[in-house]
């Protein structure tokens, strides 16, 4: 667990009777469904026996091909196929929501897929849909990623109610466009499954979920892949769940594990109104 002691003077009012505890999942995804839900499976119920009341699943959790169209082979229908059967029946069976980091749909071209992130309720309902906006594309020396070859852009802002807050959904690399978080208005919890790569999640990842926390004084729950992968991809994890001020709750930087932290909608208020900054912008864009 990281704690940010910069931040100890500032103690807002808590009411621990307004807590709720949340999980972020982290995972070394390989190429078979099968087996990366069962791992889920197995990460959730710890989770849940923790007392985790939501858990949320990293990026490609049900898949990290050999190859990038791995994933459009198992890509399914909206409502139907083994991924979305397990992510339902697993939320109903404990009773908490999931946040599944994203699940490879089918989209309008037939060599593409929707990343989609998918929320479901304590009674097993989707209840949300997030296709990924911002498509990851890199060239730095041996490394070459250009995920619109297989995935077809999301063009949707989706925010939901919860009993835990307004939420709102986001992917990975969506977490270098602040303009998509500012579009959210003002929500208490904003999800960013992930699978950052080695080379950029060290440069960066920290830093930037830091950042939308601070700039949005919402909660970041930030579930990632970590570790070398059978199709030679190295993801950097450090899962986390930060704080409206900042503070990292909990971490774990490596290995696959479950990090947990309670989220405290009475402090969150008190960090807005003693920081007021979402009520002081004054420039808009469309």
């Amino acid at each position: 667990m990281s704690k940010d002691l910069a931040t100890s003077k500032f103690n807002p009012r808590k009411d621990s009777g307004n807590e709720i505890c949340i999980a972020a999942i982290q995972m070394t995804a390989g190429p078979k469904v099968l087996p990366n839900l069962k791992e889920a499976e197995r990460l959730i119920d710890i989770a849940a026996s923790k007392g985790a009341k939501l858990a949320a699943l990293p990026e490609y959790f049900c898949i990290m091909g050999m190859k990038d169209a791995d994933k459009v082979a198992v890509r399914e229908e909206t409502g139907s196929g083994p991924i979305q059967e397990f992510l339902s029946s697993t939320a109903k069976r404990h009773g908490m929501w999931i946040v599944a980091g994203s699940v490879p749909l089918v989209s309008s071209k037939p060599d593409k897929v929707r990343n989609s992130c998918l929320v479901y309720d304590n009674c097993g309902r989707q209840v949300a849909r997030y296709d990924k906006i911002h498509l990851f594309n890199l060239v730095l020396g041996k490394e070459h990623y250009a995920e619109e070859r297989t995935i077809e852009a999301g063009n949707k802002i989706v925010t939901l109610e919860s009993p835990f807050g307004r939420i709102g959904l986001s992917i990975c690399y969506d977490l270098r466009f602040p303009e998509l978080y500012r579009s959210m208005g003002e929500v208490d919890i904003i999800f960013v499954p992930a699978s950052f790569t080695a080379t950029t999640g060290k440069a960066h990842w920290e830093t930037l979920i830091r950042a939308r926390a601070i700039e949005n004084l919402a909660y970041i729950i930030a579930p990632a892949q970590e570790g070398h992968h059978a199709n030679g991809r190295k993801t950097y994890g450090n899962s986390m769940i930060v704080d409206p001020w900042g503070v990292i709750l909990d971490s774990l930087q490596q290995g696959s594990g479950v990090v947990l932290a309670k989220i405290n909608k009475s402090y969150q208020t008190s960090v807005r109104e003693s920081l007021p900054a979402l009520k002081h912008r004054t420039l808009h864009f469309c």
